[in-house]
């Protein structure tokens, strides 16, 4: 109940402040609930998966221009628009999305503008929807039989829909499609690798903002009863960018605070800057660009970011802890030990003229550490690379318990039971250890987006905390498991990776340099960690340029140098090995 308090809060204190205040503060209570819905959507399409959109106005059109033909060309009631619409807006972001999100960069937010001005010139030349001149006469919002027209009665509506918006929203960010969505704006490849389908992640926060729009294009039909291209032009999709920046692109309420903001703001100057100058004329618009220049300055993470410790509180007193009743992960059976489980048969790599990777041929069995070894540049991460699919082989096979995975993607290789750590770490920095570690466990779960906004998937989410939080312990980062995990030193992270990697309950682990970053005492933390995990059943495939670490830890060595094999075998015999000792000291040796 606890969590529910700050929408439940919110809800009362509008309500009572729009029964008791007069006609222009109910009106302007209005507009900042229909922005807040619009700049809500931006926040998880902007701020949590960094996707840059200037034309939400036009979706919050394409809702509205739907209610207005229903209702007035066919008689439907609101029930029915309300469905309509938001279909229509599903399937043109739907669409929008398959096109547009395939773009990355200053491309992504310029086609949004493209498709922003090209649906705003759509409204205003098509016949049916009244051309510039729009549709008026639009009847009346009716709920069983009483006819809502006044500002105060619809605005009680368009703020329920604002916290129950806010509920939502906030839900889903606290959970598995969460954890989703910010991992594809912070380490996407890594997101990839733990099983996030980042394209489908982005059409569910793309369509998802859209909807949002499409809900406050709805009420917005109702409460003006007329609809015109004005509101959906592009200027007004930059205006719902700004809510976003000012109140907070990371933070839920800092849609609502950015609303608030923004259009608080232009009123004031519109009243006041008149009466100054002794003058009419635009200079709200120039004092505005200068405000928001100001807040940007002065506040760089919106507003909201000087208030998330209230947020923390919530959290805090709502428990923010799985229910007593946890559900269990599904595991992964072992292969029996001795069994060739990686098979890297004539692997080659090429880059325009330079050959990285060249002819390389080696078993992993079950149950081995095996240490990958080489001087700089000797390509060991771009055969880590070939492994784990972030590269393509230019030729020959990489197989994993005797299937063929070569070619497949990261997400479908970490589905067959490899897992990895990076070379350079990839995490999600401003979110918790424990938060990164249960992204590990994520294809481990099912859980549906409207089952996550509604906050139905608690067991599973509580089966995650639960395995993430084993895992945390396990690697000794229990006394940081709640601090950011870019707070760490890099030790560390190294080692919430191995955690994050544990997880997802791999059958081989590919470790790229764990132990660098590592003081003496954490190295033989790792050590017995290692030694720990493989007693378990799980393989482990090692890049480390510790060699008292690596010759000390594993069963066998594979040495590199040029990209090709120059000796493989036990640490004794490797060392010793006269190839070895050139290719790490040169001829003089």
């Amino acid at each position: 109940m606890v969590r529910h308090l700050p929408y439940l809060a919110l809800l009362a204190a509008i309500i009572l402040v729009q029964a008791i205040a007069g006609g222009q503060t109910v009106s302007m209570l209005n507009y900042v609930g229909l922005y807040s819905l619009v700049a809500l959507g931006l926040v998880v399409l902007t701020g949590i998966t960094g996707q840059t959109s200037f034309g939400q106005a036009a979706f919050v059109g394409i809702a509205a221009y739907a209610t207005a033909v229903l209702a007035t060309g066919y008689g439907a009631g609101p029930v029915t628009t309300l469905l309509a619409s938001l279909a229509a807006t599903a399937f043109a972001a739907w669409v929008i999305a398959a096109i547009t999100l395939r773009l990355s960069g200053h491309y992504l937010p310029l086609s949004t503008i493209a498709w922003g001005i090209s649906l705003f010139y759509l409204f205003g030349n098509l016949e049916i929807l009244g051309g510039h001149t729009g549709i008026d006469h639009i009847p009346a919002l009716s709920v069983f039989g009483h006819e809502v027209t006044g500002g105060r009665e619809l605005g009680a509506l368009i703020w329920v829909c604002v916290a129950f918006a806010l509920f939502c929203v906030a839900n889903l960010l606290d959970s598995r499609h969460g954890r989703a969505l910010r991992a594809v704006k912070d380490a996407a490849l890594m997101a990839e690798t733990f099983g996030v389908d980042t394209v489908k992640e982005k059409r569910i926060a793309f369509v998802l903002a859209a909807l949002l729009a499409g809900i406050s294009g709805w009420l917005y039909a109702y409460l003006l009863r007329f609809v015109n291209p004005s509101p959906f032009g592009l200027n007004i999709g930059i205006e719902y960018l700004f809510m976003v920046v000012v109140g907070g692109a990371g933070y839920v309420w800092g849609a609502l605070i950015g609303a608030a903001v923004i259009t608080l703001a232009r009123e004031w100057l519109q009243d006041f800057l008149p009466t100054l100058v002794g003058t009419s004329g635009n200079f709200e618009t120039i004092a505005f660009g200068l405000l928001i220049v100001v807040l940007l300055h002065r506040a760089d993470q919106g507003i909201a970011a000087h208030f998330a410790f209230l947020g923390r509180r919530f959290a805090g007193m709502a428990g923010n802890s799985a229910p007593a009743a946890q559900g269990t992960l599904p595991s992964r059976e072992r292969p029996p030990r001795g069994k060739d489980l990686l098979v890297v048969d004539k692997a080659v790599k090429r880059f325009s003229g330079l050959t990285a990777v060249s002819e390389m041929s080696f078993e992993v069995k079950a149950g081995e550490i095996v240490g990958l070894i080489g001087p700089n540049g000797a390509g060991k991460s771009t055969l880590f690379n070939l492994i784990s699919g972030t590269l393509s082989l230019t030729s020959g096979e990489v197989r994993f318990e005797d299937r063929v995975i070569s070619g497949l993607t990261p997400r479908q290789i970490g589905a067959v039971g490899i897992s990895r750590t990076f070379q350079h770490v990839k995490m999600m920095p401003e979110r918790s250890v424990l938060e990164n570690v249960m992204l590990g466990a994520h294809r481990r779960a099912r859980s549906g987006v409207v089952a996550a906004c509604l906050r139905l998937e608690r067991r599973s989410e509580a089966a995650i905390r639960a395995e993430a939080e084993r895992q945390i312990v396990r690697v000794g980062l229990d006394d940081v498991m709640h601090l950011p995990a870019g707070s760490l030193p890099l030790g560390k992270q190294r080692i919430l990776e191995i955690a994050r990697a544990l997880a997802s309950d791999p059958a081989l682990l590919i470790l790229d340099e764990p132990a660098a970053g590592l003081r003496l005492p954490e190295k033989r933390l790792l050590y017995r960690l290692l030694k720990q995990i493989r007693a378990e059943g799980i393989t482990i495939l090692i890049v480390e340029h510790d060699m008292d670490f690596v010759m000390s830890l594993v069963d066998r060595l594979i040495v590199m140098s040029f990209g090709q094999l120059i000796c493989e075998g036990e640490p004794a015999k490797v060392q010793s090995d006269a190839r070895v000792v050139e290719a790490y000291l040169g001829d003089a040796a």
